[in-house]
């Protein structure tokens, strides 16, 4: 046992190296930055927009319109003349929206006649800031022709609510989660769920490949410079390097995982912003009442699923590992390990796997890396079988490939075995 802690300390000191320290460190700079440029882009939607107004019309409706817009938080700059001038010269400025309100428009619209507001909006990159600003008009929009369409049914219906009229049929959904139901819309729901998982397939997807990675290429490197001969000299039974090669990976893979979900939740947390906390906290308590939260336990659960996981991955990795011949060809090895990654990770991001057809279901969860990526899903809508199913497929996965590759490295093999690739003969 003491020779197997020293053998695990060794391997992790020698994954724990220089470079991949700086890239860590790094990469936390990297998503720090993403973070601050993406709250500066929020904060500038949420203040004060300047766009122009051009209006040709002077009534009072139009007034009525400016009047909105300024209240919305918007920094008028009003235009007069020609309407072909004024978009030539926003054109030639830093402004990116201007809203024309033609002649004659007060006038139709108090006679209840269609009329027309025109928008410029002028693309000189995309932003957050650019697409509100014109959401923004058009609801201010929308509340105008409210506001007209209440007035005419009130000239012409008296005795009756205009919003009844419009909208006799009321809906309040509810959204149900086996035996919990709630009150609230389930595409708030679905998005709050959604915005919150977000972040989990591709911290998930980097561990595998980052951990796998890690085994190939020291593997691969130790046949390279002829230490794995002397490795495999050393008083230890040969399953015990396979395991300390492995843990050291997972161990060093977890932490390397941790640092990238901080450094993501960092860059992407928006919750000391009021408007979106205050609709985070909105369907919070939805959330609670359908139970659609994750416990301790279900935390320990996800844990096991993703730790036995990154062992099928190291399990694999191993064997490629000791396929490989040098450096470069370790490379090229772990592509297939990365696709076959990106199987789970692209259907946990667009489909339901529980909704699949029971072929594609058992093709996906054939692939050992494809459990914990639903995992989280499947712990809080309560499908514990298929949880536990995973963690039980995984284990057996894991016995497997570990009992495979100490077979290997008890004999020869693991020093003579390579994946040669046909050479083309060059003819001078």
């Amino acid at each position: 046992m003491k020779n197997f802690s020293h053998l695990l300390i060794k391997e992790i000191k020698e994954l724990l190296n220089k470079q991949l320290i700086i890239s860590l460190v790094f990469i936390l700079v990297i998503f720090n930055f993403i973070g601050n440029v993406t709250r500066t882009e929020m904060k500038k939607a949420m203040a004060k927009q300047k766009i122009a107004v051009l209006d040709q019309d002077r009534s009072e409706i139009s007034r009525n319109i400016i009047g909105a817009l300024n209240m919305a938080r918007f920094i008028i700059e009003e235009k007069t003349g020609d309407k072909e001038k004024v978009v030539q010269e926003i054109r030639n400025s830093n402004l990116d929206l201007l809203v024309v309100i033609p002649a004659g428009f007060g006038q139709l619209a108090s006679s209840f006649q269609p009329a027309e507001v025109e928008t410029y909006t002028f693309l000189r990159g995309v932003s957050i800031s650019g697409r509100t600003k014109t959401e923004i008009v058009k609801a201010l929009l929308n509340s105008t022709n409210e506001y007209l369409s209440n007035e005419y049914l009130k000239k012409k219906i008296p005795d009756a609510d205009p919003a009844l009229l419009k909208a006799p049929i009321k809906n309040r959904e509810f959204v149900v989660v086996k035996e919990k139901q709630a009150e609230g819309s389930s595409a708030v729901v679905i998005g709050a769920l959604t915005a919150q998982n977000f972040i989990l397939p591709v911290i998930l997807m980097m561990i595998i490949m980052y951990s796998s990675q890690m085994v190939i290429t020291a593997i691969a490197m130790e046949k390279q410079n002829k230490t794995l001969e002397t490795l495999l000299t050393v008083p230890v039974s040969r399953g015990a390097i396979v395991m300390a090669k492995m843990l050291a990976a997972a161990v060093v893979g977890l932490v390397s995982a941790a640092i990238y979900m901080f450094g993501f939740r960092k860059a992407f947390d928006f919750t000391s912003m009021d408007d979106i906390s205050k609709a985070l906290g909105g369907v919070a308590p939805i959330l609670k009442q359908l139970g659609l939260t994750i416990n301790t336990q279900g935390y320990i659960l996800f844990g096991i699923s993703l730790f036995l996981t990154i062992l099928c991955a190291l399990a694999l990795a191993t064997i490629l590992g000791v396929l490989a011949e040098d450096y470069r060809t370790a490379q090229s090895l772990s592509v297939p390990l990365v696709f076959i990654v990106m199987v789970p990770y692209f259907i946990s991001l667009f489909a339901d796997i529980n909704t699949m057809s029971l072929p594609a279901k058992v093709l996906v969860l054939a692939i050992p890396f494809s459990h914990p990526f639903f995992a989280m899903q499947n712990i809080m809508f309560g499908h514990l079988n298929l949880l536990w199913l995973g963690i039980a497929y995984n284990f057996l996965f894991v016995v497997v490939m570990l009992w495979w590759t100490t077979r290997i490295f008890a004999t020869d093999r693991v020093l003579t075995m390579k994946l040669k690739w046909r050479k083309k003969k060059v003819v001078l």
